[in-house]
């Protein structure tokens, strides 16, 4: 059926704010400036490629990570901020920035190292607590979208205490969050208390600070789910491919290697560089935004985005493997074939180059995308275990080592503890240390039971998926996705790690 602005505008799930957004995505996806391919048309229609309901035409990048440092250091003039004196208005000039901050969503997809940004500015401990408190409720409440994310880390700072406290005391799914963690910058106790905020609000997640500062150089963001940037740059765009639809149209897994993955691979990097052309050449934002104008971006610090999802089903349908339990992260062969296709798709990345993406010298980098509400349960997220069949998190992590190092912009696996957990985070930091040594990129979790949870990237609230359930109108505007992750792929049914597992 065809989603008609009537739809829109008599749906009593959304806010104002969420109509005029999807109204305003209705009326781009009339333009067809964009010259479309027969092979990426045929591709979308078999659900092999899927565009992320991105928009047929791309004014602004899908995501913007600006150099919040340069605000603290000379403020802006398009925006009329000179250089804050004080946590007042260094919350405050942030919270204006963040207003101008566009994305696929609307909201800013990176806030930046907030701990870092503010520390400098506090004095009295009390007072500063309160005002970065009033500043995250002020993020929650005007930014409400789970993707909106911020950093902390990997040194263990004043600010970064507070943020956890007031993490914990506020317990809102907006902003998602991540410490940097490098065992040699930050310190037990801070990990310590990252992992107990963690329990109880499924945040911060931790990034491998030392794995991504080789990939992305010193000077990078996490943003969105868990997507890994140079600072000043951002994606362009992203699609991406759903290789468990891909399996099914190769005869065999030499047809797949020499006929069909590469096919879908280029006619999917052949349309990221349509979109990123649109976006240079026609487009005004690179041309005219004050991010740009002020160097707060620079336009060659930016990607497209070659997602994926599905690397299990795939390797399960080219093997014939019907059970889960006995495919893709439990089956030497399963395991071996999945890094033989991410293999062959960096070489054909490196093949097909995109232009416009300088830093990153024309190669599209891998993103492990989490997946979409319609996904459902044959197609599980990025290179992920499918839920329900996951072993005990130690073996888990042991096997995404062998594929996280593919994807500099973002990859990360979820998991779902029991509440003892909650009182011997050492036991966890230790295995977390093994697994980042080892190669593991990201790492999310969170307690069962618990009123926030972690769908596939981003967080949601189980008491608002039950009103989004009973048709109210929810603010969060991730709910919905949260919703559907659950109903069509049991994102909440992942199975429980006990202590001693």
């Amino acid at each position: 059926m065809t989603l008609k602005p009537i739809d829109i505008i008599k749906n009593p799930t959304l806010t104002v704010y969420q109509q005029f957004i999807e109204l305003a995505k209705l009326a781009e996806n009339q333009d067809t400036t964009i010259p479309l391919s027969d092979d990426y048309i045929e591709a979308v229609k078999e659900g092999a490629i899927c565009d992320l309901n991105e928009g047929a035409a791309p004014f602004r990048p899908r995501y913007l990570i600006p150099d919040f440092e340069l605000l603290m250091q000379k403020g802006c003039e398009f925006l009329g901020l000179p250089v804050p004196t004080d946590l007042q208005e260094a919350t405050s000039y942030l919270l204006i920035f963040y207003r101008h901050i566009t994305s696929g969503s609307t909201y800013p997809p990176y806030l930046g190292n907030i701990d870092t940004l503010l520390e400098p500015f506090i004095k009295d401990e009390a007072s500063a607590y309160e005002t970065i408190k009033l500043f995250l409720l002020m993020i929650a409440k005007t930014m409400p979208d789970s993707f909106v994310h911020a950093n902390i880390g990997p040194y263990d700072t004043r600010a970064g205490r507070m943020i956890l406290k007031a993490t914990e005391e506020l317990a809102l799914e907006i902003p998602n969050l991540t410490l940097k963690y490098d065992p040699e910058k930050t310190s037990d106790e801070f990990a310590n208390l990252c992992i107990r905020c963690m329990m109880k609000t499924a945040k911060p997640s931790f990034a491998n600070d030392r794995m991504f500062r080789a990939d992305l150089g010193d000077n990078y963001g996490i943003a969105s789910c868990y997507n890994g940037f140079m600072i000043k740059g951002g994606a362009y765009t992203m699609n991406r491919i759903r290789l468990s639809d891909v399996a099914k149209k190769a005869s065999d897994i030499d047809d797949f290697f020499d006929r069909v993955l590469p096919h879908y691979t280029k006619t999917m990097i052949d349309n990221i560089n349509r979109r990123i052309h649109f976006e240079v050449e026609e487009a005004a934002f690179f041309k005219t935004n004050f991010m740009v104008k002020e160097g707060f971006l620079v336009r060659e610090n930016f990607i497209g985005m070659f997602g994926l999802v599905g690397l299990a089903e795939c390797c399960n349908i080219l093997l014939g493997i019907t059970d889960k339990t006995k495919g893709f992260g439990f089956n030497q062969e399963a395991d071996k074939l999945g890094e033989k296709i991410l293999q062959e798709i960096v070489k054909l990345t490196k093949e097909n180059p995109l232009d416009y993406c300088e830093a990153y010298h024309g190669i599209a980098q891998l993103h492990a995308q989490v997946g979409i509400d319609s996904d459902g349960l044959d197609c599980s997220p990025g290179i992920r275990i499918p839920i329900g069949a996951e072993p005990p998190v130690a073996m888990q992590l042991n096997h995404s080592t062998h594929y996280q190092k593919y994807f500099p912009t973002g990859c990360g696996d979820v998991y779902k503890f029991d509440e003892t957990w909650y009182n011997h985070p050492e036991a966890l930091l230790d295995i977390l240390k093994g697994a980042f040594e080892k190669g593991v990129r990201y790492f999310s979790g969170y307690e069962e039971g618990g009123d926030l949870v972690r769908v596939t990237g981003y967080l949601v609230k189980r008491s608002e998926i039950e009103k989004y359930r009973r048709g109210e109108t929810i603010l969060n505007s991730s709910t919905a996705l949260g919703y559907g992750a659950a109903e069509n792929g049991h994102a909440l049914e992942r199975k429980v790690n006990h202590e001693g597992d």
